[in-house]
Order: C-alpha cells, then sequence, then structure tokens
C-alpha cells in the first residue's frame, strides 16, 4: 500500500532532544521511576496537580525558546509536501507549544493532535483522528517517533512504525518498529521503496 501521510512525533523528532523528565519529575516531587509524567500527574490531588502542571508549562516554554530542529528535518517536510504527501504532528505536548515550533522555524504543518484533544500515545487515538481528518487508511501512514510509545501508538492504529535512533535507549525499543532509520531525512528513502513496489 503506497504512503499518503506522515505522523511525526516533536521533541526528539523534529526538534532535538530537549526534555530531561528526571529533572522535571524530581522538581515535581515525583520518584525517578515513577513513569511517565502525564500519567503521574493525573493521579496527584488538585493542588499539587496544578504545582505540577506550572512545572511543566515552564519547562515546555523553554523548550520551544531552546528549540533546534534535527538534521534534516525540514528538507524532509518540505520534500514530503512536494510529493502530496499529508504532513501530521502527534505530540504529548501542548498544541500552541507545536504551533510556536512550527512559526519558530517556519514550518507548516497540515494537523496537529495534541495532549488536550483525547487519548494520548501510546493510545492509537491520535493516529486514527489524523488519518480520518487527511481521509487516508492507517496503513498508508508512517508514524515517526524516536520512543516506545510512537511505536506502540502506531501499531494500536494499523500505521507503519518507524524508529529515529538517535539517541542511547534506541535499541530497547526497536523490536517495536517496522522500520528504523539513523536520520530523519531516510523516511523519505521508505516510501519511495514502498510507493515503488505498489505501483508494480
Amino acid at each position: 500500500m503506497s504512503v499518503k501521510a506522515v505522523i511525526f512525533d516533536l521533541d526528539g523528532t523534529i526538534t532535538q532532544p530537549y526534555f530531561d523528565f528526571d529533572v522535571i519529575r524530581e522538581e515535581m516531587g515525583l520518584h525517578k521511576n515513577s513513569g511517565p509524567v502525564l500519567e503521574s500527574m493525573e493521579k496527584m490531588p488538585p493542588q499539587e496537580r496544578r504545582r505540577a502542571e506550572q512545572i511543566l508549562h515552564f519547562h515546555e516554554r523553554r523548550a520551544v525558546t531552546e528549540s533546534r530542529l534535527n538534521a534534516g528535518a525540514k528538507r524532509t517536510l518540505s520534500a514530503l509536501r512536494k510529493a502530496g504527501i499529508h504532513i501530521g504532528v502527534l505530540t504529548r505536548n501542548k498544541r500552541s507549544n507545536a504551533l510556536a515550533i512550527a512559526r519558530k522555524h517556519s514550518l507548516k504543518f497540515d494537523a496537529i493532535v495534541d495532549r488536550e484533544d483525547g487519548p494520548v500515545k501510546p493510545d492509537a487515538f491520535g493516529v486514527l483522528r489524523i488519518c480520518k481528518q487527511f481521509g487516508v487508511k492507517p496503513q498508508e501512514t508512517l508514524l515517526v517517533g524516536d520512543y516506545l510509545f510512537d511505536l506502540l501508538c502506531a501499531k494500536a492504529a494499523g500505521a507503519v512504525a518507524v524508529l529515529l535512533t538517535n539517541h542511547d535507549r534506541a535499541a530497547e525499543f526497536a523490536e517495536h518498529a517496522d522500520f528504523t532509520i539513523e536520520k530523519i531525512d531516510q523516511v523519505l528513502q521508505i516510501i519511495e521503496e514502498k510507493n515503488t513496489s505498489y505501483k508494480e
């Protein structure tokens, strides 16, 4: 099946990895091994959660200010747009931050699903919502990310899971990926191969 859409994770995929979640957990008073921050925050009493949200928002705003694109990210998005392939962003961050990064780096996303739209990754919700918006099937969609939740989310939705292996823990997640790439622009090669074999 040919590729008609690519959905990207934001931090660590389009932009260079920035967040240190161990530091964020520590500031929130969470144990280092307490698991994902958003899920931990859901279990907090209201007052504690409000404080945790302020800490998270501070780090997220700083991540936008300090953000740098991964090598080849802009060229990859341009090539996808030229090829008529839809570009989505699926993030556990906030939409406003995704839009701020797009503005800062002159990027254009055709759709964004953030943590306020519905269940976050690894739930299939975001992929299915973006696919519906684009009018494409999950099987015609690549999800490119650098973390386990990206891959599990792709699998849950029936999309193609692509792991960007740009960090030390990538090997832990590789078994869940359909493809692994070292640089973001290698996604273009996957698309070319899949679309060529589909035509044949």
